[in-house]
């Protein structure tokens, strides 16, 4: 029964933050194609993990705890609050720049995590294997107190918001011209993304399509584009997927490590099938 509290409050936290990550990420960028994993957040998570294995070996399994999870999420919070504040703190405050600075970056780290990783031992490389696979069963349950109360307070701010994100999703001349800080409000939100990205990724491991495949399918469901109707039904597909796919693969398949294997094939095959209508449109 513990296990399978934990493994719920995860799944809990995990639908949450991801769902409301990718809907405010794409309320940002007016583009719902986009995912927050094209800012380079997977990619620091798995450098991140990659350059501890490659300095501590495999006695790095003795450093998992609260430290080195908050560690994590600092580390990543704190990359994309010096990125967004220094892309916006100029004259030239582009969206666009941003986002074409996160996909560099972003391909950097993948390219030292790499290199990195051709440089460790066969049993160093296992054991980051088994830490970059997600998993909703490795989630560490001294830290579900904390994230728990970190995603309960973003979502109550984001609810509160919700008016003044429909206005931002007008565009940015549009939320000016209503009297919106645009420059503010884009800032503000892009940085509670990277912390609602964080804690998904030091629980259960990086997923890159999981909010898309959520955000698109409460897209099509939602009777409005308004977030009062957007934000609670991603929120419940999220949810569903993750109890579904748990409860099929460990109860007819005996896999549920599989879970996020499996969520991430769909969710990408969901993105070529958007991407593609929208190319042929």
């Amino acid at each position: 029964m513990q296990t399978r509290l934990v493994s719920l409050v995860t799944i809990l936290l995990v639908a949450v933050a991801q769902s409301v990550a990718t809907v405010l990420f794409h309320t940002v960028t007016a583009n719902r194609i986009l995912t927050p994993s094209i800012l380079g957040f997977d990619a620091l998570y798995v450098l991140s993990q990659t350059a501890l294995v490659f300095v501590f070996g495999v006695s790095s399994t003795g450093l998992e705890g609260i430290p080195k999870i908050v560690a994590q999420s600092v580390l990543m919070v704190g990359f994309a609050t010096l990125l967004y504040g220094w892309l916006f703190s100029g004259r030239r405050a582009n969206l666009h720049l941003m986002l074409l600075v996160g996909v560099v970056l972003g391909i950097a780290f993948q390219s030292i995590a790499s290199f990195l990783q051709r440089m460790l031992t066969p049993s160093e490389f296992d054991v980051l294997s088994a830490r970059l696979f997600g998993s909703i069963s490795k989630a560490d349950p001294a830290y579900l107190p904390i994230a728990g109360a970190i995603v309960l307070g973003i979502l109550i701010y984001v609810w509160s918001r919700r008016r003044s994100y429909d206005v931002l999703a007008l565009g940015r001349d549009v939320s000016v011209g209503l009297g919106l800080k645009y420059r503010r409000e884009v800032v503000v939100n892009l940085v509670l993304v990277a912390v609602l990205v964080s804690i998904s990724a030091t629980m259960v491991g990086p997923m890159t399509f999981y909010g898309f495949l959520v955000a698109t399918l409460a897209y099509q469901f939602a009777p409005g584009d308004r977030h009062a109707e957007v934000l609670p039904l991603a929120i419940g597909i999220g949810l569903v997927t993750l109890l579904a796919a748990t409860f099929v693969l460990r109860h007819l398949f005996s896999a549920a490590g599989l879970v996020t294997v499996i969520i991430e094939f769909v969710g990408g095959a969901l993105f070529l099938i958007v991407l593609l209508r929208k190319g042929l449109r």
